[in-house]
């Protein structure tokens, strides 16, 4: 797939044009005779289509440091950015913005990509395609589901962000049409992409695939997109007890448990194809490209960027864009599993990184942390914080995540960066969620999904204490989430559709200040770092001011 993924700009160009400088004197519009070259009615291999559609896959969501060159956690109480200026997602963590700059406006290009598929939907049908899959699907049913997965899958990133937004169905408007579209309800914008998954999940390729389709959406990447979106709305930002009364936009009217139940058995879906497994080393799901964990993601590029963006300062390359934060790192507890304020925990504040939960190491680089051959100094004055104007680490700590294994060798080279926007782990963390919320008690389902979590973490012992009330296991899954999916885009949501951002968004954050003695003892303290600030509003993204301006129907989300 990889050969065919690129921008066709010569289509947008063409087809943008053509809709613009249609003339009354042509018997046949322009625009249509470029979609019958690109839907070519003579064309068995559907070259031309095939194109078109992976040009769509460029509209989906990218990871890492995406927000004004930072990753959207840096906008939450996990990580603040190194650079000292006011950034964009500094705006996001303190609530510096407004609906004429939201640092993470993804209104235009999300429709960009739901007008993309909407054409391919509606046109691939005059394309002969040739050929079926194994259980008979034919080609042009696999890729129409394709395109239908990647328009949900839109729906869902601007429903997260935004609450209900219009719905456009299989529809291309062209210019000249009447364009005041109203927002759908937060409701049928989830039974949408709810409905849709199921109905394009049989159509899709099955799992598992082989290494020439696994950019592509399968079976379970339907199944994960169904989960996902369940349990955002059966959480309590969207399950009732919304925001100044905006259930019409962005919620239901009413709370129901059954929606945790909805949520439990979509991600119990996928447990049962018996497919997926987590892979034994934690690092080596975000560099192994054919591995058992990835269920879904976009093509990225085999090179340093990550490394080169957030790598110690002390390295060359090494910019070290992200600062993970202490609150961050004190959430990893001990290999023993237990909390580090936990009694008999075995935590030592004079030499805080030792005996940590296994995945701190492969989250974080930490002072004497071995990188490059070397070790990491992130004391005052060391070689990766030496102060001065110079960006650097503004907590003493940072990233390790994504990267390749570099502790012993001398310089960085080239590996896998794809975007996985879907995993194994997080289903099962998405199934004890809302396995634990809808019952009364955590059953044993919920602790086998989370004990797997643990284990593979490499926490000894990893089980749980039996007989944990519902507010305990929640709390570790809430923790467990944390960890386990560190800087992959999740603590910012999840966050809001807890509805705690007003708490835990609200805080000063800290760093470490380490300082090494004359004798080479070292001393560690706290340091604040940042002020975060939230307010209710913020649990909505702004629809963009434009789009207010210019559709009378828009309604723009409480008190933007």
């Amino acid at each position: 797939m990889k050969k065919y993924i690129y921008k066709l700009l010569w289509v947008a160009v063409v087809v943008v044009c053509a809709a613009s400088c249609k003339s009354s004197l042509e018997d046949v519009p322009v625009e249509q005779e470029t979609l019958d070259l690109l839907f070519d009615r003579h064309d068995s291999a559907g070259v031309d289509a095939r194109r078109f559609l992976y040009d769509t896959y460029t509209y989906l969501p990218s990871l890492y440091n995406r927000v004004g060159g930072d990753f959207l956690d840096a906008a939450t109480d996990d990580a603040i950015s190194s650079n000292t200026t006011n950034t964009s997602v500094q705006q996001l963590a303190t609530g510096t913005y407004t609906s004429t700059g939201f640092p993470d406006d993804q209104w235009s290009n999300y429709y960009a990509g739901i007008r993309q598929t909407n054409i391919f939907i509606t046109n691939i049908d005059n394309v002969p395609l040739k050929g079926k899959l194994a259980n008979g699907t034919p080609f042009n049913h696999v890729w129409k589901a394709e395109a239908k997965y990647l328009r949900a899958l839109f729906y869902f990133e601007l429903v997260k962000r935004y609450g209900g937004v219009p719905l456009l169905g299989d529809k291309v408007y062209q210019l000249g049409d009447d364009l005041n579209i109203p927002r759908s309800s937060f409701e049928d914008c989830v039974k949408f992409i709810s409905d849709e998954c199921d109905a394009i999940k049989d159509s899709l390729l099955p799992n598992p695939v082989d290494a020439s389709n696994i950019e592509r959406p399968t079976k379970a990447a339907a199944l994960a997109l169904k989960a996902r979106v369940l349990l955002y709305a059966a959480s309590p930002l969207y399950n009732g007890g919304n925001i100044d009364g905006s259930n019409v936009l962005t919620g239901y009217t009413d709370y129901s448990a059954d929606r945790w139940n909805l949520a439990a058995k979509a991600a119990k879906a996928v447990m049962d194809l018996n497919v997926f497994s987590l892979v034994p080393a934690f690092k080596d799901v975000f560099i192994t490209q054919m591995n058992t964990e990835r269920i879904f993601a976009k093509q990225g590029g085999n090179n340093t960027d990550i490394e080169t963006a957030n790598g110690p300062v002390g390295t060359t390359p090494g910019n070290g864009h992200t600062s993970p934060t202490q609150e961050l790192v004190d959430a990893f507890g001990m290999a023993n599993g237990k909390d580090i304020t936990d009694a008999g925990s075995g935590y030592n504040s004079l030499n805080p990184y030792i005996n940590r939960d296994p995945r701190f190491y492969k989250t974080f680089l930490y002072n004497a942390a071995p990188w490059l051959n070397r070790s990491i100094e992130t004391f005052e004055n060391g070689a990766d914080k030496p102060g001065g104007t110079k960006q650097q680490t503004r907590t003493a700590y940072y990233l390790r995540k994504f990267m390749g294994d570099f502790e012993t060798t001398a310089t960085y080279s080239n590996h896998n960066h794809d975007y996985i926007l879907f995993r194994y782990a997080e289903v099962l963390l998405n199934y004890a969620e809302a396995q634990n919320e809808y019952l009364a008690a955590p059953d044993q389902s919920v602790y086998d999904a989370v004990e797997a979590i643990r284990k593979r973490a490499g926490l000894n012992p990893y089980s749980l204490n039996t007989g944990l009330t519902k507010e305990a296991m929640r709390t570790i899954i809430h923790n467990e989430r944390r960890k386990e999916l560190a800087f992959e885009e999740h603590r910012y949501w999840d966050v809001r559709r807890w509805k705690e951002a007003e708490t835990t968004f609200n805080k000063m954050l800290h760093g470490a200040l380490i300082y090494k003695l004359a004798s080479g003892t070292l001393t560690y303290q706290q340091t604040p770092v940042l002020q975060m600030a939230f307010t209710a509003k913020m649990y909505f993204a702004p629809i963009p001011y434009s789009e207010v301006m210019k559709n009378k129907n828009m309604v723009q989300n409480p008190q933007w």
